[in-house]
C-alpha cells in the first residue's frame, strides 16, 4: 500500500495524461479539488472531453445556476461554464478522455 497527498498533484488532478500522475492514461482523468468561498474560475469549455463534476460538499454557481452538495453536473463537449464558489466546497471531477491542452477560456 502507498499513501499519497492530493497537495502533491497539480490542481488536484491525480490520474490522467499529465505529470505528476498516479496512473498516466488517456481514456480519463480524475481530480479532487478544495475551494474556499469566493473562489472563481473563468468560463471555459473542452473541445474533446466531457466533464463530470460531483459537488461532494458545499455550494457553487455555474452558468447562473446554484448547484448544491450531492449534485452531479455534466458538461458536454463545446459547452462552456463558469464556476463561482458560494461556500467552502469539495469537488470530485472526472473528464473523459484525458486530452492535453483541451481547456479553452471564453473571452
Amino acid at each position: 500500500m502507498k499513501i499519497h497527498n492530493i497537495k502533491d498533484f497539480v490542481g488536484g488532478w491525480f490520474i490522467g495524461d499529465f505529470k505528476p500522475s498516479l496512473d498516466e492514461r488517456t481514456d480519463f482523468e480524475i481530480s479532487v479539488k478544495y475551494y474556499q468561498a469566493g473562489d472563481k474560475e473563468k468560463s471555459h469549455y473542452h473541445k474533446e472531453a466531457i466533464e463530470y463534476t460531483v459537488i461532494g460538499k458545499g455550494k457553487v454557481k455555474m452558468n447562473n445556476q446554484i448547484i448544491e452538495e450531492g449534485s452531479i453536473v455534466v458538461i458536454n463537449k463545446n459547452e462552456s461554464t463558469d464556476f463561482e464558489v458560494l461556500e467552502d466546497t469539495i469537488t470530485f471531477v472526472v473528464k473523459t478522455p484525458s486530452v492535453k491542452n483541451d481547456k479553452y477560456i471564453v473571452e
